[in-house]
């Protein structure tokens, strides 16, 4: 199953490449990560995807705890969260075609647009993306695409803060 996994972990060098060992060492795939300081200038969030059985995730959570700078661990996906990624995509259009209706219908925009490509962004679920590609691709030569990794916060008052 996949599970979307945010640590909260001191804002220091190294803090990162301790966590990606943990996963490499054991054998762990990372489908996304993202990493960014916090209101807290001392810590940083992390939020990674992988996948795995609940022992397997539940083995991934110890190891991490057992990290000298991680301060806080929460498996968002046990939880009522919204998850959002960020797409930037540059695409070259076909003879005449014309992308406004599937990036309207998407609530995509056009950052970027020139005689010959067209640069549009997207925020939603990986899903959401997934399909806009798709769509987006069908009617276009795909050059170029950033996407940022799921991202993802508690609902309502399920809160994972970087107070110390």
């Amino acid at each position: 199953m996949r599970h979307i996994i945010s640590i909260l972990m001191q804002n220091e060098a190294g803090a990162l490449t301790r966590v990606t060992s943990m996963f490499s060492s054991r054998g762990y795939n990372i489908e996304s990560l993202s990493v960014a300081p916090t209101e807290n200038p001392q810590v940083s969030r992390l939020t990674m995807v992988t996948a795995g059985s609940d022992g397997v995730i539940d083995q991934i959570n110890k190891q991490l705890f057992k990290l000298v700078d991680v301060v806080k661990i929460t498996d968002m996906t046990m939880n009522p969260h919204i998850e959002r990624e960020l797409l930037l995509m540059k695409v070259s259009l076909h003879n005449g075609a014309n992308i406004s209706d599937i990036v309207s219908a998407a609530g995509a925009s056009v950052l970027d647009a020139s005689p010959e490509t067209y640069t549009v962004q997207l925020t939603g679920t990986g899903v959401q993306i997934d399909d806009f590609m798709k769509t987006l691709g069908s009617r276009s030569e795909v050059l170029a695409v950033v996407r940022s990794g799921s991202m993802a916060i508690g609902r309502g008052a399920n809160i994972l803060s970087a107070e110390l």
